[in-house]
């Protein structure tokens, strides 16, 4: 590849405290090889999820507040209910987006489906309770005029609605995905890494793929763990890693089938994060 020379290719390291979080894919001969969080993930993802806790009980507290205090003054103190309307929704989207990163940390699994999409879709939740009582007491409140209703009711649905969307998620992670995900570049390139662009959605086989040579943000290329592509933004393995692997990584049509049908060698111990290697300068 003619641009591959301009492109860094960057470790991003998974091992790191501060880092974008890893895993390990444990080959079982008696059951399918099983992907775990380091220690360091784990620790990194209820850091997160405790920060995310914290910003959704001062929305739910903000909500109270207006509630039970803003809306039942005589007359209703517009500027003090739209300041709250507005930081009830910043709380309750910080929340979230903090949420969803510990979740690429440290994903729930599909086993335990409840679990699975309260884990999964909690900021949703979080801001239909932070916004729909506040929205219809606003709605329904004597002591303000047809205007005041409406330019308060607006902003809360718009904010509301806001919190809501960006609390979903879209692509839920799991621990399958991310276990079938590890055991596939594993067992295909012997190795848990793969590689990725900021600019990027998708994760892929190898560093010589059109699509990371395209230019980016950054002008660079990103090496490493399957979790830690997915802790840094990127949705899933790209969904034509096969084509990938035969036309630019140097892998036969015979190894892809062979790991399509799960009869390609893998080692019985574990294969571990990669151990910690300098940046690319």
């Amino acid at each position: 590849m003619a641009e591959q020379g301009k492109k860094k290719v960057v470790r991003v390291e998974s091992t790191a405290p501060a880092g974008d979080g890893g895993g390990t894919a444990v080959a079982d001969a008696s059951a399918a090889p099983t992907w775990t969080p380091t220690p360091e993930a784990k620790k990194q993802a209820v850091t997160f999820r405790l920060i995310a806790g914290g910003l959704w009980l001062l929305a739910i507290a903000g909500e109270v507040f207006t509630i039970f205090w803003v809306l039942r003054q005589v007359p209703v103190n517009m500027v003090l209910l739209i300041i709250l309307i507005v930081v009830i929704g910043a709380l309750a989207i910080g929340g979230s987006l903090l949420w969803k990163k510990a979740n690429r940390l440290d994903p729930a699994s599909k086993e335990d489906k409840v679990r699975f999409f309260v884990q999964n879709q909690l900021g949703a939740i979080i801001a239909v309770i932070a916004f729909l009582p506040l929205i219809i007491l606003i709605f329904t409140n004597k002591d303000m005029d047809g205007k005041q209703k409406a330019l308060a009711g607006i902003i809360a649905i718009v904010i509301g609605g806001g919190a809501l969307a960006l609390g979903i998620d879209y692509a839920p992670p799991s621990v399958e995905q991310y276990t079938a995900e590890s055991n596939v570049i594993v067992q295909l390139t012997g190795e848990d890494v793969v590689y990725w662009t900021k600019s990027g959605s998708v994760f892929h086989v190898c560093s010589e793929v059109p699509d990371v040579n395209k230019e980016s943000k950054d002008g660079q290329i990103y090496e490493g763990t399957v979790a830690a592509a997915h802790a840094a933004g990127k949705d899933r393995l790209v969904s034509y890693w096969q084509r990938e692997a035969v036309n630019y990584c140097g892998y036969t049509q015979e190894q892809v089938d062979a790991v399509e049908a799960g009869s390609a060698p893998a080692s019985e111990e574990s294969v571990e994060a990669p151990e910690e290697t300098p940046a690319a300068e």
